[in-house]
């Protein structure tokens, strides 16, 4: 009974400290009375050159929600002002906001951004909307220092199983930046489709990008300018994209495509079904790991994460043991 009580009183003051409907909840938030007004004198500015397109991000949020031409320029002093605080770390930023000023520092522009996102969160919810407001925007006072508990704050996406198109996968990482994650998992390959553009191999996408779902074809994949974009487009919200590329199971739609890839060498289609298969990439034949290889040098080029996902999991050995 003793824990349980220590565990609601350590809830309930989470609530408590969290009146400012900050997700995640920042390590420290000092909550102050009054409140910031944007109005037509407020400007934003930056101390270093690093903080501007974080300081052009917010005022494009302002702009297309208040009435006024809100302007941003580097200089020292400024309605709402990003300055460097080489004291903090990386992720690191302290926000106060009082009826004057909105006061931002961080060491980096990723820890602005981090800021941006709380300042963001701060205001009403129709900020996130791109249309005007029908009142004043208006922020409450608080002072907040913050920085990341974990260095890997991350979500999933499994395009295999179901293709999404590039704006909804644009539209995934938006809501990943507003919580101030910073590591997108794209489940590039699965055995009911192979969405990922190999050019060495076209088949893959081809063949291997559809299947049949009660006599209709579905599926699709992405370019590698496609990839690209969605790249670049998730470096500048803070993002790094980890691709995973199944092996040696969950492989289906590859050995579909290209059938000399499995132990058996027998077309097979694109797998319709929920589960773990019995074909997967045969693992002592060469040219099934010249394919490996090949595979990787393309994906290697497309992203610039220190990490690449190769499953191993769920990978049935029934093919291997009745393999010559």
């Amino acid at each position: 009974m003793k824990t349980i009580a220590l565990l609601l009183c350590i809830s309930f003051a989470g609530f408590a400290q969290n009146s400012y409907n900050l997700i995640p909840l920042p390590k420290e938030v000092v909550p102050q009375t009054g409140q910031f007004v944007v109005k037509k004198s407020t400007n934003i500015t930056y101390s270093h050159p690093e903080f501007a397109p974080v300081a052009e991000l917010l005022q494009d949020y302002l702009q297309k929600a208040s009435a006024y031409p809100i302007s941003t320029k580097l200089a020292k002093s400024g309605s709402i002002q990003f300055t460097q605080n080489t004291s903090l770390g990386e992720e690191a930023y302290t926000l106060q906001i009082n009826s004057g000023k909105i006061s931002i520092q961080a060491k980096t522009g990723k820890g602005a951004f981090y800021a941006l996102q709380t300042l963001l969160q701060l205001m009403p919810a129709q900020i996130y909307s791109g249309t005007k407001l029908a009142g004043a925007i208006a922020i409450p006072s608080v002072q907040i220092k913050d920085e990341p508990r974990f260095s890997y704050r991350g979500l999933m996406l499994d395009v295999g199983r179901y293709y999404y198109p590039v704006e909804s996968v644009k539209r995934f990482i938006d809501l990943m930046a507003i919580y101030k994650m910073n590591t997108f998992h794209w489940h590039l390959t699965e055995d009911q489709g192979w969405r990922i553009e190999i050019k060495k191999y076209p088949k893959l996408t081809e063949i291997g990008g559809y299947r049949m779902v009660n006599g209709v074809k579905y599926g699709g994949y992405y370019t590698q300018e496609q990839i690209k974009d969605i790249v670049g487009y998730a470096a500048r919200l803070g993002i790094s994209v980890i691709p995973e590329i199944e092996l040696p199971g969950h492989s289906v739609a590859a050995i579909a495509a290209y059938p000399h890839l499995s132990c058996t060498g027998k077309p097979i289609p694109v797998e319709n079904e929920w589960g773990v298969f019995k074909d997967i990439y045969c693992a002592g034949n060469d040219q099934t790991l010249q394919f490996l290889k090949d595979v990787m040098d393309e994906v290697i080029t497309l992203f610039p994460s220190q990490y690449i996902h190769i499953g191993g999991d769920e990978a049935p050995k029934v093919r291997w043991e009745h393999c010559d």
